[in-house]
């Protein structure tokens, strides 16, 4: 199968690194890709978003099947696009991708079907956010409605902060139109977990249960980013609490789409806050998890291909993935300064030196290749507040983990910032 994968990210290099080990592959490409995934795949030089661009590009050179990893294009409607013209593509419609798209959508969907999630209120007027957040005792979750690269959200531990999160979002723009509205939530307290599922719009198969640490800095602290590292499994789902999730969260959504006639298929992600209350949906999208990918993807013993094609055929009864039990972590290696401003076009060293390391991989995300000055030899450079994900197995997840960060020590770029403390929540329940 010739197979295109769209995005740019450290989840495209993890997606293309596992497709390109199918034998159902037999020439894929990424676009726009980057200087990783360049090893895998040849690169094609078509933004993520360019749909029109993407579609000819697809038409052209005969793609079998196209993997969308990011959630811009889906919320764009590439699958509509595609699907016109006749051709495969893995992931949701623009009407379903509103589940990510849109916070609002996605949190009066909830409340519509019973799925639990925190109290919330909606509003499209700045004063009056203001008003009802002053109102409220910290702490409390203020939200961008639309898209906002993991950063619309912000924890208010106190009123200030409030009122920062609702003058960038609502009067500065900061997320532009994603910022028109905005909701105040209550604070869910308890632990994070991350479900994926694939579903064919009626029968699903569960991945690989895995967490997520948004938080920039250590102990969870600093503002949220597009996710700093991750591992998986996670012993905080138990067998019987995933099945609860399943039962309370993802079959109410996939049964509800089924029903008025516009059937899910592709990946659908829940991020869970655990309570004491029992589960609680954070957020959906509509898409694989960045980096969750990077940590799932090493430990599937099946073919990816195999998976997004019986989706796509509704073919997934009686269907089930293979998988190693060893626990994988992923740490994300990022520009200082993320997320906020940045510098780029820093020289990366030592990725030769982890190149075929046991149980070790290094995806790629904001990274680009380049030359030297006055010298022919080739290189890589940053180009993103996300560098590189380390993707290490283990027996354990301290041996995982001691794997990981000691391929890390090997790499080295100006101003190079990771958590010290990715799966610190998995060893304390020593696993």
């Amino acid at each position: 199968m010739r197979i295109l994968v769209v995005g740019s990210g450290g989840r495209e290099h993890a997606l293309c690194w596992k497709i390109a080990g199918s034998l159902k592959t037999s020439k894929l490409f990424c676009a726009p890709g980057n200087g990783g995934i360049a090893q895998v795949a040849e690169i094609v030089n078509i933004a993520a978003d360019d749909i029109d661009g993407l579609l000819e590009f697809a038409k052209k050179e005969r793609i079998d099947l196209t993997v969308v990893g990011p959630e811009t294009p889906l919320v764009k409607g590439i699958v509509d696009t595609f699907q016109r013209e006749g051709l495969k593509i893995f992931g949701p419609s623009k009407e379903l991708a509103a589940i990510e798209g849109s916070k609002v959508y996605s949190k009066e969907l909830m409340k519509k079907l019973g799925v639990p999630t925190a109290d919330f209120k909606i509003f499209d007027k700045y004063d009056e956010a203001l008003k009802h957040a002053r109102s409220r005792k910290p702490p409390f979750v203020i939200k961008a409605d639309g898209l906002a690269a993991g950063k619309g959200v912000v924890v208010c531990k106190n009123i200030e902060e409030a009122e920062a999160a609702l003058k960038n979002m609502m009067a500065d723009k900061i997320f532009g139109a994603s910022g028109n509205r905005v909701i105040i939530e209550d604070c869910l307290v308890g632990e994070e977990a991350s479900i994926i599922v694939v579903s064919d719009g009626k029968t699903i198969v569960p991945l690989a249960s895995s967490q997520d640490h948004k938080r920039v800095f250590d102990g969870d602290r600093g503002p949220n980013t597009g996710g700093m590292g991750a591992y998986s499994p996670a012993p905080v789902v138990t067998p019987e609490l995933f099945k609860k999730i399943l039962d309370t969260v993802i079959y109410p959504v996939i049964n509800h789409f089924l029903l008025v006639g516009t059937p899910y298929r592709g990946a659908l992600y829940a991020g869970i806050m655990i309570t004491d209350k029992g589960p609680y949906v954070l957020e959906f999208n509509a898409r694989f998890g960045d980096p969750e990918t990077q940590a799932i993807l090493p430990r599937m013993k099946s073919d990816l291909v195999e998976l997004i094609e019986r989706s796509l055929d509704a073919d997934l009864e009686n269907y089930s993935p293979e998988w190693d039990i060893r626990p994988c972590v992923s740490v994300v290696l990022a520009s200082g300064g993320y997320p906020g401003g940045y510098a780029k076009g820093m020289e990366i060293s030592g990725l030769d030196s982890v190149k075929g390391l046991k149980d070790v991989v290094v995806f790629h995300a904001g990274t680009k290749s380049g030359r030297r000055a006055n010298d022919t030899g080739s290189l890589v450079v940053t180009s993103g507040g996300r560098v590189l994900a380390v993707s290490a197995l283990g027996a354990d997840m301290k041996s995982a983990l001691d794997t990981c960060y000691k391929a890390i020590t090997s790499i080295h770029f100006d101003k190079m910032h990771y958590r010290k403390d990715i799966g610190y929540r998995a060893i304390a329940r020593r696993i």
